[in-house]
């Protein structure tokens, strides 16, 4: 047992290593800068199952446990049936058969009164599994959570002191497996106990890709968390507890100490002294849901939910440590620190011999301004899955998962989702309601969020035997189904164009003493001024040359002339230009931190409004243009669907992003608020209005 040791010994070096007091000044409050590329793609959904509204036992305090109904996965059973279970957290398992739900077995029923899920965001029924052999044997898995003080039970592995919550796997079989209601008998697997009410067992699962005689097969998964009771609980680095650790179980084996399950001797600690066989990897504060990929070597993927910094998609082996709560993410976390907001410090020189496996894709929280790092801003990763399905071929081989609060979905390449390397670069997918056609968030199609939180999107994703993609929210109780994928903005302009547009002769700007014409160049030399009016950009030049266009592609090379020590520079693109309180227009700046800057605007007979997709109300777009180089840059407008796309230096990808249908024509142009710069070789290509 190499890997083992070798990691055991891990653990007794991390418990020696504190951070100095030198540590404390490096700390970072910007761990991941790198924001997601706003994808081109978006996922086409439509509505494949809705599910009756249900309530917490007993009622909830916190109101974010107030959704429609708490469904809380969904699962194809293995039988060929098509059949699909989906769990309520409130406490009902449902079967899905072509879009028509009904109640396959009342859990909270069974276990009342003991059952309990009004407390803690995972607590209740959680999820349900089918053994590989469902249909011949009638197996199923549950996890569901008691109340302590009301079981009379006591957990079969060591418990967190102040124990005030089992969570229980509990062996179901089946009488008649095809049945659409349940009968049979059941048996308790295993009981773990938690001093917290979050952060529980939070999915149990068979691996699918493993195939009979595999020793993978048939073997039992448990996610469990720390138990939430606190940033100092070093639980998931204790090997004598199951706490923020996987487990591997057998269901039918027999050789655990309890005798009700079995510890299969492939797992990495099997035989260890001292250390609970059942492990399987180390280290987790959340570990929220995990997958396996059908593609090359079957890799197991987890979205792991981090404290106030890091989510992490984590590729899982045998014998791993994640490095909680001594590491968050690729950071050391300072469970000492006295300012909670210094906690994320830089590796030390030194990291490789603890032995800490870090993630392969991750994103921070991006915190507004002066925000208190003691409460939380709003974020946490929801796991995803490899697309391997056959129906929506752009999304082949990509990891797609999300923000399961703010509802964000999110790809990486799995090919570039490597251990030991740089992080896998994150695209943000868009979203299609497959009903109208209309580009929307997640939160449109399920309606508002919790009474704890207004914006909470509650998202959770799921695929079926075939490997095809959905997506489901708590927030109104729906599943959605990707039937395929929608580039934005990706109609054509039209054939009209106009080029050779240098020359004063072809531009109209505000101030035309501020503007020079020189060779191939416009360039706005002197800075404009506020005039009377709605606020909006000081200085700009309307393009002349050519018709007024409705659809309209422009590209252009632009440049900044400010130094770049300032940090507000900016350049603007004018399009749909009616009159000068009546435009939209693309401002490309240095600055993404504050609503004026880096965005796509609207004037319409009032001061500017922001309409572009990436402000999330305290930052933008990763800034456009930060030095003095030109800058190639493409502006397209689909005036009857609203779509506006802003692309900088070829990129496929849009830098910006927005939908509106305030003007459906009108001409183009180039200027500033307050800076000078320049543009040349301007083309403009769409469909002639006038």
């Amino acid at each position: 047992m190499a890997t083992a040791t070798l990691t055991a010994a891990a653990l007794v070096l991390s418990t020696l290593v504190a951070p100095s007091a030198a540590q404390a000044a490096e700390a970072i409050y910007d761990p991941i800068p790198e924001q997601p590329i706003q994808s081109r793609l978006g996922l086409v959904l439509e509505e494949f199952a809705a599910f009756p509204r249900s309530f917490p036992t007993p009622a909830p305090t916190d109101g974010r446990l107030m959704r429609h109904a708490r469904i809380n996965a969904l699962i194809e059973l293995p039988d060929g049936s098509g059949r699909m279970a989906v769990p309520d957290l409130n406490g009902n398992l449902y079967l899905v058969k072509d879009g028509e739900e009904h109640v396959y077995l009342d859990v909270a029923a069974t276990f009342a009164p003991q059952f309990f899920s009004g407390r803690g965001l995972g607590q209740g029924f959680g999820y349900v599994t089918f053994h590989p052999e469902f249909a011949r044997n009638g197996l199923f898995y549950t996890v569901h959570t008691e109340l302590a003080s009301t079981t009379g039970k006591v957990p079969d592995l060591v418990a967190q002191p102040g124990t005030t919550y089992h969570g229980i796997v509990t062996e179901w079989r089946a009488t008649n497996p095809a049945a659409d209601t349940f009968e049979g008998a059941r048996r308790e697997v295993i009981r773990i106990g938690f001093a917290g009410q979050t952060h529980g067992i939070q999915q149990i699962d068979f691996n699918p890709t493993a195939k009979r005689n595999d020793r993978d097969y048939g073997l039992l998964y448990l996610a469990v968390g720390d138990g939430g009771i606190g940033v100092r609980n070093d639980d998931a680095q204790d090997m004598t507890m199951p706490h923020g650790k996987f487990l591997r179980i057998d269901p039918l084996g027999r050789n655990a100490a309890s005798g009700k399950y079995g510890v299969p001797r492939s797992n990495p600690f099997y035989g260890d002294e001292g250390t609970l066989g059942e492990i399987y990897a180390i280290g987790m504060r959340d570990p929220h849901r995990f997958s396996w990929d059908a593609g090359a070597n079957n890799r197991m993927f987890l979205g792991h939910i981090g404290e106030h910094a890091i989510e992490a998609i984590y590729e899982v082996r045998a014998g791993d440590n994640f490095g909680w709560s001594v590491r968050e993410g690729a950071f050391v976390f300072d469970v000492t620190a006295a300012n909670p907001c210094d906690r994320i410090l830089p590796l030390p020189a030194d990291d490789a011999q603890y032995g800490y496996t870090y993630p392969v894709a991750a994103y921070d929280h991006d915190p507004p301004p002066g925000w208190n790092c003691t409460s939380d801003v709003g974020r946490a990763v929801a796991g995803g899955f490899v697309y391997r399905g056959k129906n929506v071929p752009a999304l082949k081989g990509k990891y797609v998962f999300g923000d399961l609060v703010d509802g964000r979905v999110f790809y990486t390449e799995v090919n570039q989702m490597r251990r030991g390397k740089d992080l896998a670069p994150l695209h943000q997918l868009k979203l299609v309601d497959g009903a109208t056609g209309n580009w929307i968030r997640i939160q449109d199609l399920s309606g508002p969020g919790s009474q704890g939180d207004p914006n909470r999107a509650d998202l959770r994703f799921a695929t079926d035997a075939s490997g095809e993609l959905y997506l489901f929210s708590k927030a109104n109780g729906k599943i959605w189904k990707v039937t395929g994928t929608k580039e934005f903005a990706g109609e054509k302009t039209g054939t009209n164009r106009v080029g050779n547009t240098t020359g004063a002769a072809n531009w109209a700007p505000i101030t035309p003493s501020k503007w020079q014409f020189t060779g191939n160049q416009v360039i706005l030399a002197e800075a404009g001024v506020a005039r009377p009016g709605p606020r909006r950009p000081f200085e700009y030049a309307v393009l002349t040359a050519g018709p007024t266009f409705g659809a309209v592609q422009i590209d252009a090379k632009v440049r900044l002339d400010t130094p770049v020590e300032v940090t507000n520079r900016d350049v603007i693109i004018v399009f749909g230009w009616k009159s000068d309180t009546e435009y939209y227009y693309a401002h490309l700046s240095t600055d993404n931190m504050i609503y004026p800057h880096n965005g796509i605007y609207k004037v319409n007979n009032a001061d500017r409004e922001r309409i572009d997709h990436q402000w999330n109300g305290w930052r933008g777009a990763p800034p456009a243009i930060t030095d003095a180089e030109w800058h190639q840059v493409r502006v397209k407008h689909l005036p009857a669907t609203g779509e506006i796309a802003v692309y900088l230096d070829g990129a496929k990808d849009p830098l910006l992003t927005a939908v509106d249908k305030t003007f459906d024509s009108g001409r183009v142009g180039f200027g500033s608020f307050d800076n000078i710069g320049r543009v040349k070789d301007v083309k403009v290509v769409g469909t002639r209005i006038s």
